[in-house]
């Protein structure tokens, strides 16, 4: 795996590469060439550029013209502003430097490397988002695993076994009556349910972790495993989750019916699709 994403990323690169070369040699961004207007100012130190076909206000910055923001620019001047910081106003140069009423030639902002650039900023985003979001399934696996262990040792996993083992059975025929995994299960499809998918996540990883030791083939997912993965990926919602709540507010409880309608029929499929593939794989 690890090969595979080590290759998307040098095609990526490359890719990249050889587009921002081809613009450099086709000067899609147009660097270098001039735009003909007329300047005017008035008495609140407003600078009017007149081009050909629109007209736009700037103010003078040093030996540049600063455009005002909330201005509808040309289309080439919107991708160019784009490509610049957003905390940096779009700035003309004139020549011949120093002109600031009448005919001038203006000149845009160079722009170099956009794709690379593009690419360089996602991967550093994502290095960011991949950190915080190790720290933060850190802390709440440490905390599940604990509160799992502490239910072990109180004998609740059997207590909660002996209540779900009539649902779970017949889903996980391989699994031993008593075994805990049953526990870890329900604990993981329960969380899934409320919509608690990152607190899901460590007693997914405990349950596999049980049901590899009931596999007898170590090299090769248990039909056990793979209904539990099928289940865990397509589970039931009773409850919008927990980021859907934070992007969307109170908006998220009018997607309450169709998430139950969805995950319905996705976990009544998963369980078909893994129930099929599982008897296949007996036959065979």
């Amino acid at each position: 795996m690890n090969y595979l994403w080590a290759g998307l990323i040098i095609i990526s690169l490359l890719s990249a590469v050889g587009q921002d070369i081809s613009d450099e040699l086709n000067n899609r961004w147009l660097n270098g060439q001039t735009i003909h207007a007329r300047l005017s100012q008035n008495e609140l130190g407003e600078v009017l550029i007149q081009l050909p076909k629109q007209q736009l206000y700037a103010h003078w910055q040093g030996q540049q013209l600063q455009l005002k923001p909330d201005q509808n620019l040309p289309p080439h001047w919107q991708n160019i502003a784009a490509q610049q910081d957003t905390k940096t106003p779009l700035r003309l140069s004139i020549t011949p430097k120093g002109q600031q009423n009448g005919s001038v030639q203006l000149v845009l902002p160079e722009v170099h490397h956009v794709r690379l650039k593009a690419i360089t900023e996602a991967a550093f985003d994502m290095a960011k988002f991949g950190v915080k979001l190790a720290l933060g399934l850190a802390g709440i696996m440490a905390l599940w695993l604990g509160l799992m262990r502490i239910a072990e040792q109180s004998g609740l996993i059997k207590k909660l076994v002996w209540l779900v083992r009539p649902l779970l059975a017949p889903l996980f025929p391989d699994v031993p009556k008593d075994h805990p995994a049953f526990g870890s299960i329900s604990l993981n499809l329960t969380a899934n349910l409320l919509g608690l998918g990152n607190a899901a996540t460590p007693m997914g990883i405990r349950a596999m972790q049980q049901l590899q030791e009931l596999n007898q083939n170590k090299k090769e997912a248990s039909d056990a495993m793979c209904m539990f993965l099928a289940l865990n990926t397509s589970s039931v919602q009773l409850l919008p989750p927990v980021t859907l709540i934070a992007l969307l507010g109170a908006q998220s409880g009018e997607l309450i019916l169709p998430i139950i309608l969805a995950t319905l029929a996705s976990t009544t499929a998963a369980i078909i699709a893994a129930k099929l593939y599982a008897r296949r794989g007996k036959a065979s």
